[in-house]
């Protein structure tokens, strides 16, 4: 009787076969490959709710510099707030051709866990971002 052998997989094929399983258990290729989040869009004006505590928060690391080493920086009634340092614009969503830096908008205790919201500074013009959902959606200030 003959006993039938698995077919050799190329290592192309492999690959392929181990990106199908990586998408199949995560859902998505995030970390992978840089994607733009669906839906993500950049608006040249913010108007929309937190906006102003994103201009405050502006404001405070524009008096500290925009300090472009991560980390826990002093705030105002105590509390502190973090800067991840540079930010890089993998997905392409800000003007290109720039250095970007991102800073946290809202003050907590020292350590505790960040949330989504962001300002991202390009460091030549000055321009700021709002991000109130972790880059998803960028909007000028």
């Amino acid at each position: 009787m003959h006993t039938p052998q698995s077919p050799q997989l190329s290592w192309p094929a492999r690959l392929a076969v181990i990106l199908a399983a990586t998408l199949s258990l995560t859902g998505s290729l995030t970390g992978l490959i840089a994607v733009t989040p669906a839906g993500a869009a950049v608006y040249n004006s913010c108007t929309i709710s937190r906006c102003a505590d994103a201009r405050s928060a502006d404001a405070t690391w524009a008096g500290k510099g925009y300090p472009t080493t991560s980390g826990w920086y002093t705030w105002p009634g105590g509390q502190y707030n973090y800067t991840g340092g540079r930010f890089y614009n993998r997905e392409g969503q800000l003007p290109a051709g720039a250095t970007y830096y991102e800073y946290d908008v809202y003050p907590r205790a020292r350590g505790a866990a960040r949330d989504a919201y962001r300002i991202v500074v390009n460091r030549s013009t000055g321009v700021t971002w709002f991000s109130p959902n972790h880059y998803t959606d960028f909007y000028r200030l």
